[in-house]
């Protein structure tokens, strides 16, 4: 039935119904006094069922504006880079059933309650990645892109600028480019203690043979030198970065995280890179982690 003509049916059934309460009541032997009770007694149900209605409609139009928000923040992070998709499952199933007209008052303001919850997270996680993004806008001066992959802050050296093709060993601009880094990260005390990996990448183009046997020998190679060199004190020959050494470590992933084609020069080129990861800390970990459940 459509909710026009069924609110029409309400009110005239509200109109009708204290005429039928009284006359069935004097009809039946009821004194005034009685009468006066029953009619009493739907008064407040009547009142009760007005305040409640008013409830229902104040908290659908609040679900409908956190639901809004939601939808906008998982946007917004979602472009950045972070992977948030089984929130999006999870908050569809509870849209779906808060949308049935049985809902009741209870069920939608459990469901807003959620959605709130879910926004202040989001605003939280948001919140974190734009800090860790804006302490590290000098790099992106230096011409490095920063990004987000997998969760995770990136910051992305090229490799050809790092390295001579297939050598592991670092040129003087990639010296250079590292110590600016270096320089970034201890100059900021929160970076300076933050956890880093060194991850290194090729293209898919295989070795002839050498030392390196691989594509998976020369990632981790590459990765192990500026590593090496971004621990090493700064009066060693060669120089160093000089930062914590525990807080660093280093992978090499071959050609089995391409940002780019493989079938084009310029796409390996990209593809020949060193990443460092700027891991999560236990507390962004249990957001994320929370925020995917």
């Amino acid at each position: 039935m459509h909710p026009r003509v069924l609110k029409g049916r309400r009110t005239a059934f509200a109109a009708f119904l204290p005429a039928v309460i009284a006359s069935s009541s004097l009809g039946c032997g009821y004194s005034e006094e009685e009468w006066k009770a029953q009619l009493d007694k739907y008064n407040r149900l009547q009142s009760q069922h007005q305040t409640t209605e008013g409830r229902l409609a104040e908290t659908q139009k609040e679900l409908e504006a956190a639901q809004a928000k939601v939808a906008e923040l998982t946007k917004q992070l979602e472009a950045a880079g972070v992977d948030i998709g089984k929130l999006n499952e999870n908050l569809q199933a509870t849209s779906t059933q808060v949308s049935q007209l049985s809902s009741t008052l209870e069920e939608r303001e459990k469901a807003l309650a959620e959605f709130k919850a879910r926004a202040r997270q989001l605003e939280a996680i948001k919140a974190r990645f734009e800090t860790l993004k804006k302490k590290l806008d000098e790099l992106t001066k230096l011409g490095l892109a920063v990004n987000i992959r997998n969760n995770r802050m990136v910051i992305s050296l090229p490799g050809d600028v790092l390295f001579d093709s297939g050598r592991e060993t670092l040129k003087k601009e990639g010296k250079e480019i590292l110590l600016k880094v270096a320089t970034v990260v201890k100059n900021d005390k929160s970076l300076l203690q933050r956890d880093y990996q060194v991850a290194g990448h090729t293209d898919n183009k295989p070795l002839a043979g050498g030392q390196f046997r691989d594509n998976w020998g020369l990632s981790l190679m590459r990765a192990r030198e500026v590593l090496v060199f971004l621990v090493s004190p700064a009066d060693v020959k060669g120089g160093g970065g000089a930062l914590p050494v525990a807080n660093w470590s280093a992978a090499g992933f071959a050609d089995t995280d391409p940002v780019a084609t493989n079938d084009t020069d310029e796409g390996r080129q990209k593809n020949r890179r060193c990443d460092l990861i700027v891991v999560p800390s236990v507390e962004e970990m249990l957001d994320l982690r929370a925020i995917t459940q």
